[in-house]
């Protein structure tokens, strides 16, 4: 019996052995669940060797990604990549992310005013849940031979363009103009009388330019064919459209208006239930270098929160990006926090009017 005993004894260590061998071999796993061309292969590959942890990413959107995460509060995924005006409001009402520790992200890798900006936006209890990845936004196309005194939102008002301009009817048009008249809507956001009037002055202004107006755009196909015909020479749409028209036609690209572009941000978010946190923070410092940052704006068509990414953009990409957006143009980008409830429903009102006058 005691034979039995001792060797029952040590087949239970023999085991335990293997086990722990086994368990130390075992590739570490990231799960990311991010958007289309925000891990490409190539940079997957780079990391997967250089750090021996096993990348899975999932594609998904915003809606996605709150609907994959609220499903198992917060569990599932070790890394997500939702845009920011998409996390604390989801966090309020669902709890799902948890707070970023900034003392393991390398800071200095970041574009200063994005980094910032995007700490405020993502701010929850006095804590913060995202910091900036990939980001785009819009802003001016333009002739710049035939639009030339055209710097900012309003200037699409201006009686050399008329009849040749588009813009859609839509929130970013509002933003964008309120910002060209000398007020601030995003401050306003957490006062809705003072938002109401805000754009009533702006669909004045919308109301009066209307003439200027060739056609209000609903697709970014449709504006890129207007502007590639002539029929309009200056128009609010996304910076990659201008840089799509300027391969064609090198008079033709984005600009930052003077009172600064709108800009979007997809983060990096981590999920509540995360598994491999010190995974998610690697990752995320691996893309943010540099070098790395421009592949993921090849593959993304987008340019990322990495600092000094742009040297390494595919050349005329790069010249582009230059152009559109000297350091002073990027430090005043606005970008866009979470929407209060109620204010789009204001937005809405006001552009029928706009369309209905």
């Amino acid at each position: 019996m005691r034979w039995t005993r001792f060797r029952i004894s040590t087949a239970i260590v023999a085991a335990s052995v293997l086990a722990i061998g086994a368990g130390s071999t075992q590739a570490e796993e990231l799960r990311l669940l991010t958007w289309g061309g925000y891990a490409p292969d190539d940079v997957v590959a780079q990391f997967e060797e250089e750090t021996g942890i096993d990348v899975q990413v999932t594609l998904s959107n915003n809606e996605e990604m709150i609907a994959k995460l609220r499903a198992t509060d917060g569990g599932g995924f070790d890394l997500a990549q939702p845009s920011q005006d998409r996390i604390t409001g989801v966090q309020e009402e669902y709890g799902i992310y948890k707070p970023i520790d900034l003392s393991k992200i390398e800071s200095d890798l970041f574009i200063g005013s994005m980094l910032n900006g995007t700490k405020m936006n993502t701010a929850f209890d006095g804590e913060v849940y995202g910091v900036p990845h990939v980001w785009g936004t819009s802003g001016l196309v333009l002739n710049t031979k035939m639009a030339a005194d055209v710097k900012d939102y309003t200037d699409l008002c201006n009686d050399s363009v008329a009849g040749k301009v588009s813009y859609r009817l839509k929130r970013p048009t509002l933003i964008g103009f309120a910002f060209a008249m000398g007020m601030d809507p995003f401050a306003a956001y957490g006062d809705t009388a003072a938002y109401q009037e805000m754009m009533e002055k702006v669909g004045a202004k919308l109301t009066e330019c209307k003439p200027n107006v060739k056609v209000y755009w609903t697709g970014g196909d449709a504006l890129i064919n207007l502007l590639r015909s002539g029929e309009a020479v200056a128009a609010m749409a996304w910076d990659t459209g201008g840089w799509k028209l300027n391969e064609e036609n090198p008079d033709i690209t984005f600009v930052a208006p003077a009172s600064g572009a709108l800009g979007w941000i997809d983060t990096f978010a981590l999920p509540a239930k995360t598994q491999a946190e010190d995974a998610a923070y690697k990752w995320i410092n691996f893309v943010m270098q540099p070098e790395i940052a421009a592949k993921i704006t090849a593959a993304a068509g987008n340019f990322t929160a990495s600092k000094g990414a742009d040297a390494f953009a595919e050349e005329a990409l790069k010249t582009r990006f230059q152009d559109s957006f000297p350091p002073e143009a990027i430090d005043n980008i606005k970008w866009y926090p979470p929407v209060p409830a109620g204010l789009e429903d204001i937005e809405g009102k006001i552009l029928d009017r706009v369309q209905a006058s």
